[in-house]
């Protein structure tokens, strides 16, 4: 009885804890939503893992932090899954630092594994073709071939594309203002042809969309309301399906990013557009580049 009490009050403490980490990374550190939502779930699942084995995030030690690492890797979670988890846990170490709930951090030595262990799928400039000339039998086709244009065209994050506001388009100027990780805000190149579709889509069925409603959101859903990232995969997927290639929601991002780089564009110029804080994040793309190069070289060269 002691025991279940024990657990219970457990649990309730470290929620609380758990929502102040969270007020305090959207209030003082100014992250966004989508970060935070995501730090929550991550935290939330971790902790009722320590609850299951009778643990708190008082007494929880390193060991405990790689065990839940080594269960989610057998639980089949992606790399980047697992490399977000251990983000997640440094901050809410640190910030029971700074509360003084605990006086040590037990993620101080926990390492990010290599983060690309696996490079990010690039497709041909055909595959990319096929898909954005492919036309699903649907209402919505205006929008969807919008969607995908834009994403080719300017290597958006699914969350940052589902977001993107009609007055936030510059397209005399043939710029984008997105808002990216961090509530940082940051000016994206969009070619004619992507530009060409947006405007179609505004014209001819964003207004049979809104029926005399209003929203600052470009790309709706058919009840008016802005796109969720489940709803956005649901859309391209049927594309990718018809193109006969394999889609996945980041594929255009890094098909953006490694055609750039491959047509010879500066690799700082593509962090800028991809939104990336840090450049390392932005090198894997020479990783994919040098990748296929060597790949070229064994398939031709006499002596490979």
């Amino acid at each position: 009885m002691n025991s279940a009490g024990n657990s219970m009050d457990n649990s309730t403490a470290d929620s609380e804890i758990l929502r102040q980490f969270l007020a305090y990374l959207e209030v003082e550190r100014g992250l966004s939503q989508n970060t935070v939502v995501s730090y929550g779930l991550d935290l939330e699942q971790f902790m009722n893992y320590l609850h299951v084995n009778r643990l708190n995030i008082i007494e929880m030690q390193r060991e405990d932090i790689i065990n839940y690492i080594d269960k989610l890797r057998d639980d089949g979670h992606s790399m980047s899954s697992i490399c977000r988890f251990i983000s997640s846990t440094r901050a809410f170490c640190k910030f029971l630092l700074i509360e003084r709930h605990r006086k040590d951090d037990p993620s101080e030595t926990v390492r990010q594994p290599k983060k690309w262990e696996q490079l990010p799928k690039a497709l041909t400039f055909d595959d990319v073709l096929a898909i954005l000339t492919t036309r699903v039998d649907t209402k919505f086709v205006l929008r969807d071939v919008a969607i995908l244009e834009l994403m080719y065209a300017s290597g958006l994050r699914v969350s940052e594309l589902v977001n993107v506001e009609v007055d936030k388009l510059e397209m005399d100027a043939g710029f984008i203002k997105v808002m990216g990780k961090g509530s940082k805000e940051r000016l994206v190149p969009v070619n004619d042809r992507a530009r060409q579709r947006i405007k179609q889509y505004m014209k001819e069925l964003r207004p049979e969309i809104l029926n005399n409603k209003h929203s600052p959101y470009l790309f709706l859903t058919n009840r008016a309301q802005p796109m969720t990232r489940q709803r956005f995969w649901q859309t391209i997927k049927a594309y990718g399906q018809m193109a006969g290639v394999e889609l996945s929601p980041h594929t255009l991002r890094h098909c953006f990013a490694t055609h750039l780089l491959d047509g010879g564009a500066d690799l700082r110029s593509i962090q800028k557009m991809l939104g990336h804080v840090d450049i390392s994040t932005t090198q894997i793309y020479t990783k994919v580049t040098t990748e296929k190069v060597r790949k070229e070289y064994d398939k031709h060269h006499p002596r490979a």
